[in-house]
């Protein structure tokens, strides 16, 4: 997550937890090493070196606590003072009345109307009847990207394209939609510098009058993000924040910390283009991550939200946790991955598993399909004795699947770089809490 900015921190933490000695020269090459990393991020200047001063004060003055080593200590303190670079505690969205309702505000381009597609299917999943209104009569085709964007999902959407009057389809949008559980209102896209957009947005508030005012903000902008944040809310009483595009923005951590900065709470972040890329913003798994430190309770919760539609069998739990890894199993985490993530993104929130080998063939969503047929052609000896296939078993497992011999020979260098991985989670894991919750959650 956040590109280079996760590397960097990640690679610098490993670099710590490896050394013998933790001495203040050891201190101030860790914090030379994050400065660098968070200003290539865009995290304004002068937090950095707030930062920089409040690790170095804390590791070079604090006494660890008993049973803790130098080096566990600096490390759990560099966590802490990233935590509250970000925002230190987690403010969740609270739906207490019904219907709640949800005004959106943003400026064009931040990925607005498809974080209104990831909302709500969030809330669906959470049990709560949610629907949309567009009131974005600037951009003729929001109402058509809501609807196609919720098709699946079946969330409703309200819209008038031929009325130009966005406070007429808000109050039939809201008479509409009165008895469900959460109303989503979709605005215009705007720039601070549109007056007249801001006082539409204004009459808007006014008008539907929402428990939740919620301004999605892009995260390639960096510490842009605070201005655009306080002119949005000089206009409208900003709730909340959504933080979007963090998946590989180099620019995300300047975001994240500016919009914190300013005392606005960020509930959830986007990771990607699919419904599925959201998550509630909690700064201590979010940091636990950036630092190669894993998120196991994001990862626990991922598992019991697939169990909960797929059966999976505490045999392939089992394999997956102590490297008993053949095709078959590694066939079942393709068939999870669409609901589970992939599978790199489940790895960077396991303490210790930071990356896949460099040498891992990538396994885009098509190849994986691929992969799947491949492994459909093969014979259940094969799908359990991955080494068994040579030279005849690879040309007749192509001609069976309709694929190269390359292809399966790929297949076979993603399942032994896997097994690998797997391997290192099943000796960190094998017994230990994290095995036994994952085998309660999977069962």
């Amino acid at each position: 997550m956040l590109g280079k900015l996760g590397k960097s921190l990640a690679k610098t933490m490993k670099k710590l937890a490896g050394m013998t000695i933790v001495d203040e020269e050891v201190v101030k090459e860790v914090i030379k090493d994050i400065q660098r990393a968070l200003i290539q991020a865009d995290v304004n200047i002068k937090l950095v070196f707030k930062l920089s001063k409040s690790i170095e004060e804390r590791a070079l003055n604090e006494e660890p606590p008993k049973g803790v080593t130098p080096k566990e200590h600096i490390i759990r303190i560099v966590y802490e003072e990233m935590v509250k670079l970000v925002g230190e505690t987690a403010k969740p969205l609270k739906i207490d009345k019904k219907p709640y309702k949800i005004l959106f505000v943003g400026l064009q381009g931040s990925g607005k109307t498809t974080t209104i597609g990831k909302l709500s299917r969030h809330l669906q999943k959470k049990g709560l009847n949610a629907a949309i209104v567009c009131t974005d009569t600037w951009r003729p085709a929001a109402f058509d990207q809501l609807k196609q964007l919720t098709q699946e999902i079946k969330i409703p959407v309200y819209g008038e394209p031929e009325n130009q009057d966005p406070l007429k389809i808000a109050v039939n949008g809201l008479e509409k939609f009165k008895d469900y559980d959460v109303i989503i209102f979709d605005t215009a896209g705007r720039h601070k510098e549109e007056k007249h957009l801001l006082k539409e947005m204004e009459q808007l508030s006014t008008v539907i009058r929402p428990d939740e005012t919620i301004l999605v903000i892009d995260g390639t902008i960096g510490q842009q993000a605070r201005e655009q944040a306080r002119a949005f809310s000089n206009s409208t009483p900003v709730g909340s924040i959504i933080v979007t595009k963090l998946d590989g923005s180099a620019k995300g951590g300047g975001a994240l910390s500016a919009v914190a900065e300013i005392g606005a709470p960020i509930k959830f972040i986007g990771t990607g283009e699919k419904l599925e890329d959201f998550e509630v913003f909690d700064p201590e798994r979010f940091i636990s991550r950036l630092l190669g430190m894993g998120d196991i309770r994001s990862l626990l919760e991922k598992a019991e939200e697939i169990a909960e539609e797929q059966e999976v069998s505490e045999e392939t739990v089992d394999a997956i946790l102590t490297g008993r890894f053949a095709l078959r199993e590694m066939k079942s985490q393709f068939e999870m991955m669409g609901k589970m993530g992939p599978l790199q993104q489940v790895i960077n929130m396991i303490p210790g598993l930071d990356k896949l080998p460099k040498n891992a063939p990538d396994a885009t969503e098509e190849k994986i399909e691929k992969y799947i047929t491949i492994m459909d052609s093969m014979t259940e000896y094969e799908l359990d004795h991955p080494e068994a296939i040579k030279h005849s078993r690879i040309k007749r497992i192509a001609r069976g699947s309709g694929t190269r011999n390359e292809d399966v020979k790929e297949l076979l260098k993603y399942y032994k770089v896997t097994k690998k991985a797997m391997k290192g989670l099943g000796r960190r894991n094998r017994g230990g809490p994290i095995g036994q919750l994952m085998k309660q959650f999977l069962r």
